[in-house]
C-alpha cells in the first residue's frame, strides 16, 4: 500500500471514530501533498510524499524549538501532537551508527577527495535517509568526515 493510500484509510478512520484533532492534521498532510502535486502538475511517488513529510518535520521541530523559547507551551504541544502524526508515516528511523555507515558508503561511492564533494555525496545519500534521519544532522556528520 502506498502512502498515499495509507493516508487517505487514516483520514477516513479519523472520520468514523471522530477525531477531529488527527483528522485536521491528516487533511493538513493531505493538503501538502495536493498541491504540491498540483504546482508540480504530478502525481507524487512515495519517495516524494517522504520528502513532503520530511519538510513538515522539520516545520514542527522549528516550530515546537520557537514556541518553548517563547513559553507558549499550548502551541508547542499541538504541534508536537501533529509531529507524532507526521512520524507515524515516516520509516524507522536510522541509529547513528546506520547513518555513519551510509555516509561511509556514500563517501567511498562518490570518491569525495574533501568538502568540495559534499554535494555529491549528498546527492547519494538523501534517498537512502530522506525521512529516516535530520538531513541537517547527515550534513553536519558528512562535514565533519570530509574535513569541512
Amino acid at each position: 500500500m502506498s502512502l498515499t493510500q495509507r493516508l487517505d484509510e487514516d483520514v477516513k478512520a479519523a472520520m468514523r471514530a471522530r477525531d477531529r484533532d488527527r483528522l485536521g492534521t491528516l487533511r493538513l498532510i493531505t493538503a501538502a501533498i495536493k498541491q504540491r502535486e498540483v504546482d508540480e502538475r504530478i502525481v507524487l511517488d512515495d519517495a516524494q510524499v517522504l520528502a513532503v513529510l520530511d519538510k513538515m518535520v522539520k516545520q514542527r521541530r522549528e516550530s515546537i524549538a520557537q514556541f518553548d523559547a517563547a513559553g507558549r507551551t499550548d502551541l508547542s504541544d499541538k504541534e508536537r501532537f501533529e509531529l507524532g502524526i507526521l512520524q507515524e508515516f515516516l520509516p524507522a528511523a536510522l541509529t547513528p551508527a546506520e547513518i555513519d555507515h551510509l555516509i561511509a558508503d556514500a563517501i567511498t561511492a562518490s570518491g569525495a577527495q574533501g568538502a568540495r564533494d559534499m554535494g555529491a555525496v549528498m546527492a547519494l545519500l538523501r534517498p537512502q535517509v530522506q525521512g529516516r534521519a535530520d538531513m541537517a544532522d547527515v550534513s553536519r556528520r558528512v562535514k565533519a568526515r570530509l574535513g569541512g
